[in-house]
């Protein structure tokens, strides 16, 4: 299972950053991801397959004034 900002997620194994992002609604250009406390940069999302134990943190900017 992969935690995802606190909550387990069951079905994020075996899937890409870039799938979990768009599937779960984030814009990518507006999010940044730290993949077990060390960032994750964007250019790698494709690359980056989540697995059974991952600790993942998403912070999505929002702008505003």
């Amino acid at each position: 299972m992969v935690q995802i900002n606190g909550q387990p997620v069951s079905d994020a194994a075996g899937r890409t950053l870039t799938e979990y992002l768009t599937q779960a609604g984030y814009t990518l250009n507006f999010v940044a991801v730290e993949k077990d406390g060390a960032i994750v940069p964007r250019v790698q999302y494709g690359d980056t397959v989540l697995c059974d134990g991952d600790t993942i943190e998403i912070v999505q900017f929002v702008g505003g004034g």
